[in-house]
């Protein structure tokens, strides 16, 4: 049973550091974009789906309308085994789009929060303001949504410490059981890139990123959130079972402009801009390119995805996985890195430390057959 996620590319606004595949919605094609989103999810060869996952962009982008359409396609084309998730933005999820989600059967909702500081939002392109955020929790409890999980960003342009001190404050007083946690990257073709190369934006160091980081690890902890990812942090058994697909290596399928999926051992990744798209699922197909996984690239992604879990990786699976023996392939990198700190072995478990999590992309990279 595969996962699956459908992409919906349009938003009403662009933030400055987004590098997704997205466009302002303002006169775009969206009826014909459903069109051919529809189709193609109606070209999938299985009926039953573990879960599934509409993202963007911006979901919450579309009207009521069109929000409908798509939920009652994709509900009534597919038996959804266990979670369907939903992105929105704060300011766009009104209560008729909730009481549309929910009726559809959609039980998570992923709210891109980043930040509940008004200036900081502000720098960030997002059309939200603080306020928004609450009401927006407030309404999918009461609504009925089983799960409500806020994204945020935190190593922002002048952000300090005691703002993302902040932010995790109001956080933990939302009635939400999941959070996500990233640290800005700044991604070629964004606005915040172009304006860091130009000397125009001011960052703060790795350090204070570190100690943000490690901040938010034990702030979390001590809030009844468990981390159970790089950057994520349930509450119970709230964790993200779509993105737990990811990071275990399972397949899943990917439909929409720009997605990619991974299915009988191949990585396929569709045409990106949304005319050429829509043109390619008329003519029948949109996918552009598709990759054999070889052995030795998905024991890679095994490792390099697995590690991102608190629980690590299981050596006896791998083993049975891959007919090898682990030792042969990774005990020299393993060991190397168990000298570092940077992992532990116990049990045939291998994790991550502390200051391997801090660490994560350079143990990532160890774990490559080929450099």
């Amino acid at each position: 049973m595969r996962s699956l996620y459908i992409h919906i590319p349009f938003c009403n606004r662009i933030c400055t550091y987004c590098d997704f595949n997205k466009f302002l919605i303002k006169n775009q094609p969206v009826d014909d974009y459903l069109d051919a989103l529809i189709k193609e999810l109606d070209m999938i060869p299985e009926d039953v789906i573990y879960t599934v996952f509409i993202g963007g962009g911006t979901p919450t982008a579309l009207s009521n309308n069109q929000l409908e359409r798509l939920h009652h396609f994709v509900t009534n084309r597919f038996e959804i085994a266990s979670e369907f998730t939903v992105e929105a933005n704060p300011d766009e999820l009104t209560t008729d789009k909730i009481a549309i989600m929910k009726h559809f059967g959609v039980n998570r909702l992923s709210l891109g929060v980043q930040t509940f500081n008004n200036r900081l939002l502000k720098s960030l392109g997002r059309t939200h303001v603080e306020s928004d955020i609450k009401r927006a929790v407030d309404d999918a409890n009461r609504l009925g949504i089983e799960s409500v999980s806020i994204d945020l960003m935190y190593h922002l342009p002048t952000q300090t410490l005691e703002e993302c001190m902040y932010d995790l404050e109001q956080a933990v007083q939302l009635d939400i059981n999941h959070i996500s946690s990233y640290s800005l990257i700044l991604e070629p073709k964004t606005q915040f890139y172009n304006q860091y190369k130009k000397g125009l934006l001011q960052m703060p160091d790795e350090t204070l990123a570190q100690e943000m980081y490690e901040y938010t690890m034990d702030f979390l902890a001590k809030h009844g959130f468990h981390q159970y990812e790089i950057s994520n942090y349930a509450k119970g058994d709230f964790e993200s079972l779509h993105n737990k697909v990811y990071w275990t290596n399972n397949e899943y399928y990917g439909a929409g402009a720009g997605s990619h999926g991974y299915v009988n051992g191949k990585r396929y990744y569709n045409v990106v801009p949304v005319p050429h798209y829509i043109k390619a699922m008329k003519a029948g197909n949109a996918v552009k390119e598709v990759i054999p996984v070889d052995k030795e690239a998905s024991m890679e992604e095994y490792m390099f995805l697995g590690l991102r879990l608190n629980e690590g990786i299981n050596v006896l699976d791998f083993e049975q996985r891959y007919g090898v023996t682990f030792n042969a392939v990774f005990g020299t990198v393993v060991q190397r890195l168990l000298n570092e700190g940077q992992i532990t072995f116990e049990n045939n478990q291998i994790k991550l430390t502390n200051q391997g999590r801090m660490r994560g992309n350079d143990v990532f990279e160890k774990f490559l057959l080929t450099v």
